[in-house]
């Protein structure tokens, strides 16, 4: 396909072995005939070479949005000797073959149709699955050892990761190409060069967990019992010093003795 420096007159414009990181192929030095009225350099490549189209709308696979995952995830806080999986241990094979997250009604539910999680991120699956994107599935965990290993449960998030800017939208979305390559009648290595357009999700898990422990309470309580020993002495030091009645404190505050009294 040409383009600006591929373009020549004869062989002599085309550098053998020469290639362009965003061109199609390694040159090949021949310069050929591209149309009647135009000609390129010759590269090595496969053909016919890719042409940039815009993807289907609506999109192949639009009933998609029905599908389900089951997102297995497992934790692990080793000073507590913890561990804990989002498959709670109530959950039976009964219930997972019929359940399916719901906020409100299955909320540790552990498998998820696709188009309620995008609906969740406040996004429509059918505009985001033409051009694809990134879904982000947040697992958090916040857990109050002290309290029974059972309130320690994932919670479930969903975001859009990618960039949707819609003055910024060059190479929107989210995609990727895969081959296949197989041999032909005539014996002849051929491939289908597939551009996926679609939805990934990124699964992100993050938390923290806590536990009573006397000693760094003890060391919180002495220390403040020091700050308050300390406040006195500041203040002290600041009406004594600073205001502009610290005569008057003085007075109040300290009782003169003469030698004589004593």
């Amino acid at each position: 396909v040409p383009k600006t420096g591929f373009d020549c007159t004869s062989d002599r414009d085309c550098k053998a072995g020469s290639r362009d990181t965003r061109g199609n192929g390694v040159q090949t030095g021949k310069c050929v005939k591209y149309s009647a009225a135009e000609k390129t350099c010759e590269v090595l490549a496969w053909c016919p070479l890719e042409l940039d189209k815009e993807p289907p709308n609506p999109p192949m696979l639009a009933d998609a949005e029905n599908f389900t995952v089951l997102i297995k995830n497992s934790i692990r806080y080793p000073k507590f000797n913890f561990n804990k999986r989002n498959i709670l241990p109530y959950v039976n094979k009964t219930y997972l073959e019929q359940c399916v997250f719901n906020r409100i009604t299955d909320p540790d539910c552990p498998i998820f149709r696709l188009k309620d999680m995008v609906t969740e991120a406040n996004e429509d699956f059918q505009t985001m699955a033409v051009h694809g994107g990134v879904m982000g599935v947040q697992i958090r965990w916040e857990c109050d050892l002290d309290m029974p290993s059972s309130w320690c449960v994932p919670r479930y998030t969903f975001r859009r990761l990618d960039n949707k800017d819609p003055v910024n939208n060059v190479a929107p979305g989210y995609n990727f190409r895969f081959a296949k390559y197989y041999k032909n009648g005539n014996n002849e290595e051929t491939r289908t060069l597939i551009k996926g357009f679609g939805i990934r999700f990124d699964v992100m898990v993050f938390g923290q967990a806590g536990k009573f422990n006397i000693v760094p309470t003890l060391l919180n309580l002495g220390a403040g019992l020091a700050l308050l020993g300390l406040v006195t002495v500041v203040c002290d030091w600041i009406v004594l010093t600073c205001m502009t009645k610290k005569n008057i404190y003085n007075e109040q505050k300290y009782s003169y003795v003469d030698d004589f009294q004593l």
